[in-house]
């Protein structure tokens, strides 16, 4: 049994995504971000950083006690080595997965993050930084959405790398960027959207 301590950001939606998709049994733990849960001295314990997503495997596959694992893409790898899924172990192939999966957590996420907050949460707005991020995320989909014009997923086959990108890419309208010219993603999008384990993931939700 995993536990999963959760809220329901792109970065969290990442592994409840990936616990479905990996058919691991799990027990959700909602961290209440506006409440500041993540900076509570239990929390931390487990996630220095006072972050989402963590998880606590119960049952590590190197057999010894429980196992933190935060940092949405570290929790992607560990799980794909856990169960043999979605992460290759050949060598060219497993580089080319992690290279999409870190081109997500260095690029993508960090611009579409900004992007949103520049355009919707800063106390003032800065144009210079609308314009910024806005056009940089631009870019960034531009060559995902070549990636897709001659490909199903972003490598051969499905993996971490397609569930890291996936609700970030949900999020790019709050970002002030929409998919009218990136056709491409919009039919990825769709695609993944009707697996029942996407669906499941996405629909994680924390009570009223």
């Amino acid at each position: 049994m995993i536990d999963l301590y959760y809220w329901n950001t792109p970065n969290g939606q990442k592994i409840s995504i990936a616990l479905e998709e990996f058919g691991l049994r799990y027990t959700t733990h909602f961290v209440n971000l506006g409440k500041g849960d993540q900076k509570s001295a239990a929390y931390v314990a487990l996630n220095p950083n006072g972050r989402i997503p963590t998880i606590v495997d119960n049952d590590p596959y190197d057999g010894g006690a429980p196992l933190a694992v935060f940092e949405s893409g570290a929790i992607l790898q560990y799980l794909g080595d856990k169960t043999g899924k979605l992460f290759p172990i050949e060598a060219r192939a497993r580089a080319e997965v992690t290279g999409w999966l870190m081109w997500q957590m260095g690029a993508v996420g960090p611009m579409i993050g900004q992007a949103e907050h520049f355009a919707h949460h800063a106390p003032e707005k800065i144009p210079y930084a609308i314009e910024r991020y806005q056009n940089e995320t631009k870019r960034l989909v531009a060559i995902l959405d070549s990636r897709f014009s001659h490909r199903e997923f972003v490598t051969n086959e499905l993996s971490i790398a397609d569930i890291a990108l996936y609700p970030w890419a949900l999020a790019l309208s709050k970002a002030g960027v929409e998919l009218d010219n990136f056709g491409y993603v919009r039919s990825w999008l769709s695609k993944l959207g009707e697996r029942p384990a996407f669906k499941r993931g996405m629909a994680l939700v924390p009570p009223a």
